[in-house]
């Protein structure tokens, strides 16, 4: 399990959780169902209907918005992991290419050590006369 992708194990632990989760809705239904059933009046039977379809619902849409969320991490992993080797690829490639002669760049290093022709040296004894 050490080499398997991440994304196919949080994809496969969501729909775990996702039909835990469905089970449990399920159960919940059917217990308010059944407090429905036992009530002595048409209205508390209704009632106890309308909140197991009610609570169905919800406990189905929040099963959706977990899986839908595990998509999205698995997605996002996924994403992250491709760009990760793309980036460690275009790195070996820098570091395997020969490098470039260091003459150019020297005589660059010395232009910037030389003062810059703008008349600073007058500038500055002028600034020393005052």
């Amino acid at each position: 399990m050490a080499e398997a992708d991440l994304d196919a194990i949080i994809r496969q632990l969501a729909k775990q959780q996702t039909k835990a989760l469905t089970a449990a809705v399920k159960k919940r239904r059917d217990a308010l169902l059944a407090r429905a059933a036992k009530a002595k009046d048409a209205g508390g039977k209704a009632q106890g209907k309308a909140l197991a379809t009610a609570a169905y619902e919800q406990g189905l849409a929040a099963a959706k918005r977990l899986q839908t969320a595990a998509d999205n991490a698995a997605d996002a992993y996924a994403r992250a992991m491709r760009k990760a080797a793309e980036d460690a690829a275009a790195a070996a490639a820098a570091a395997s290419k020969p490098k470039a002669d260091d003459k150019p760049k020297a005589a660059a290093d010395k232009a910037e050590t030389k003062p810059a022709k703008t008349g600073a040296k007058k500038k500055a004894a002028k600034k020393a006369k005052r």
